[in-house]
């Protein structure tokens, strides 16, 4: 097995889709895009990848951001995972997460889904649910709006303000977790 990490970034491909909550976790990536250096190539696994190093001599990253519907995220996960040869506990998800407050950050390994469809669908193409995630939060949809019509909302002109600070934060919480373990990246970010 290879000693690198896969880091994937959950959305949605095209630009309609960019700016929206659901699309938090490819920002992430385009932010951490930055530290390795370089520029996202077509894989023919159905996804765009950037490989590098977080940093000089650091650790080996495989960025990823699939080209399918957040729905069906876990076919290009799992494809990738195969080709460089890396195990499922050297995944890390960065996606949208209701149920935590905007602009919060918490990580896990494993655990449930909470009803997101790129996590159950990674969960059912890898066959395990034990991998990392690192999950932005969005908070919960104001009044009776549907969750579906709020996740392919772009962000509000206030969490647009509030955006560019949870993004940095998360990517940073990526390459914690990577250099230090999950303990020290779960204490320095729950506790904010």
């Amino acid at each position: 097995m290879s000693d690198a990490w896969l880091i994937v970034g959950l959305g949605n491909p095209g630009p309609e889709y960019a700016k929206t909550r659901h699309n938090i976790g490819q920002m992430v990536l385009d932010e951490l895009a930055g530290v390795v250096g370089g520029s996202f190539k077509r894989h023919k696994a159905r996804a765009m990848v950037l490989e590098g190093r977080l940093g000089m001599g650091g650790p080996k990253v495989v960025l990823a951001k699939p080209l399918t519907y957040m729905n069906t995220s876990g076919g290009p996960v799992a494809g990738l995972a195969q080709f460089y040869g890396i195990d499922p506990q050297r995944i890390i998800a960065v996606h949208d997460e209701l149920d935590i407050d905007f602009a919060a950050i918490r990580l896990k390994i494993g655990g449930g889904e909470g009803g997101h469809n790129g996590l159950r669908d990674m969960t059912k193409a890898l066959g395990t649910k034990n991998y990392y995630r690192v999950r932005c939060g969005i908070g919960r949809p104001p009044g009776r709006m549907q969750v579906s019509d709020f996740v392919l909302k772009p962000f509000t002109a206030t969490e647009a303000k509030e955006l560019p600070f949870l993004i940095g934060d998360a990517a940073d919480a990526v390459q914690q977790l990577i250099t230090e373990g999950l303990t020290d990246a779960q204490q320095r970010y729950h506790s904010r």
